[in-house]
């Protein structure tokens, strides 16, 4: 495979996430993440697959609609494992009690991937928040 197709198998990986929770499709996650995946929050941390995506349920399932835009991808390629780095701006909108409310963030995702049979999966994310706006209440919890 070639750099460019890395890079570019790379975004789609990185797409997928964005696709899943927007789509809330839980089981997708593993389309992105490996088993082991941990998650830095910086306000929480979560190892494994099955805890972090408990905890991002914890949080979508209790907002109505999201959007997560992608974009700025940064990637370096190292043979079978590769860092990146690349912008979300996330809009959520509040049900139920926070119906009419939403809250904005924007994050930088920063990904340590390995190649599997499977394709490209993170091993390791920190998602480093850079503002936000909006009520936090129209998050979680379900």
């Amino acid at each position: 495979m070639s750099d460019a197709d890395d890079r570019f198998a790379i975004i789609a990986t990185l797409d997928r996430y964005a696709e899943c929770l927007d789509q809330r499709d839980w089981p997708g996650l593993a389309d992105v993440f490996t088993q082991d995946v941990e998650i830095d929050w910086v306000e929480w941390k979560q190892k494994g697959l099955a805890e972090s995506t408990g905890s991002i349920r914890s949080y979508l399932d209790g907002c109505g609609p999201s959007q997560h835009l992608l974009g700025n991808y940064r990637i370096e390629l190292d043979g079978d494992s590769a860092r990146s780095k690349h912008y979300c701006r996330v809009m959520h909108m509040g049900k139920g009690d926070q119906k009419g409310k939403t809250y904005e963030s924007w994050i930088e995702y920063q990904d340590e991937l390995v190649r599997t049979e499977a394709g490209w999966r993170s091993r390791r994310r920190t998602c480093v928040a850079i503002m936000e706006e909006g009520d936090r209440a129209v998050l979680g919890p379900a």
